[in-house]
């Protein structure tokens, strides 16, 4: 039996917003059902005990998110959220009791140039739901920004982090950079990321790396909203489609000629799917 840390689980791939560096995705837009997202945790159970709800869209947006982790409650699955932060001041109280619910991740880059009056809101109703949540302190809050240079200094987002000193006084001088994998610690379970922008792959784009390794299909995989199976959290277009699971169990797709294929690969520090070839995000791993 393949033991994975985590499966991305795409509630939805409909998002709100329309970043400047998202790479968007050509598919049909749609969502789960709770039905078909109750199948998916009973098909993923074997294999993980933790979900990201996440691959393509704004997982809060999605119309019926209360019963998704309602489910994930009854199937003893822990959820984890990521979102542009949008919609947490009016679906965050509706969530924030799910006992299923383990983590949320906030990109706050989701909202830059937007103008400051604006952004000014979006912070303060962030800012409310993290107060709410650490009254019990159960929830752990990532806040998420891309703002480092290569060698780890801080170049923008100013206002953001200015905001974040202001509410949390962190020990650590923000502007400093990273300290570790956790990033900067704000308060208890409340955390700030700064990563370095990667380069999205895609289909037919510049290759950029032939060699390396890939925690995909090593520590997670992807399960889109159609129920099809990709080897990682990136493939937002289903470029890797390994099956699906309406048809065949995780354990045969993890199997599939295609799968053993790639995990040879990385164990031999090889690329061999094309799609992989342009991912920056493993200059990371």
């Amino acid at each position: 039996m393949i033991k994975l840390k985590k499966i991305y689980v795409e509630i939805t791939n409909i998002c709100n917003l329309s970043c400047s560096f998202c790479p968007r995705t050509k598919r049909e837009p749609m969502e789960m059902s709770p039905e078909f997202f109750d199948n998916v945790l009973c098909s993923i159970k074997p294999h993980t005990n933790y979900i990201y709800m996440h691959v393509m869209g704004e997982p809060l947006r999605h119309s019926n998110i209360e019963k998704l982790l309602d489910c994930c409650a009854k199937r003893e699955i822990f959820a984890n959220i990521t979102t542009n932060g949008t919609l947490i001041g009016t679906v965050g109280k509706k969530i924030k009791d799910k006992v299923a619910l383990r983590q949320i991740n906030i990109s706050l880059h989701s909202f830059e140039g937007e103008k400051e009056e604006y952004f000014q809101q979006y912070m303060e109703n962030i800012f409310s739901f993290i107060r709410e949540v650490q009254k019990d302190g159960r929830i752990i809050i990532c806040l998420r920004l891309w703002n480092l240079n290569s060698e780890g200094s801080v170049l923008s987002n100013k206002i953001v982090t200015e905001m974040i000193e202001n509410e949390f006084k962190p020990q650590k001088n923000i502007a400093d950079g990273v300290t570790d994998r956790n990033g900067i610690k704000l308060a208890n379970n409340i955390y700030l990321q700064q990563e370095e922008r990667f380069i999205w792959p895609k289909n037919g784009g510049k290759e950029i790396f032939t060699s390396g390794k890939c925690f995909g299909l090593k520590t997670h995989i992807g399960i889109l909203c159609d129920g099809s199976v990709v080897p990682c959290c990136i493939d937002s277009d289903g470029s890797m489609i390994l099956g699906n699971i309406k048809e065949n169990s995780i354990e045969e797709i993890l199997n599939t000629n295609r799968a053993e294929r790639m995990r040879d690969g990385f164990r031999q520090n090889k690329v061999v799917e094309d799609f992989c070839k342009t991912c920056g995000f493993r200059h990371n791993v």
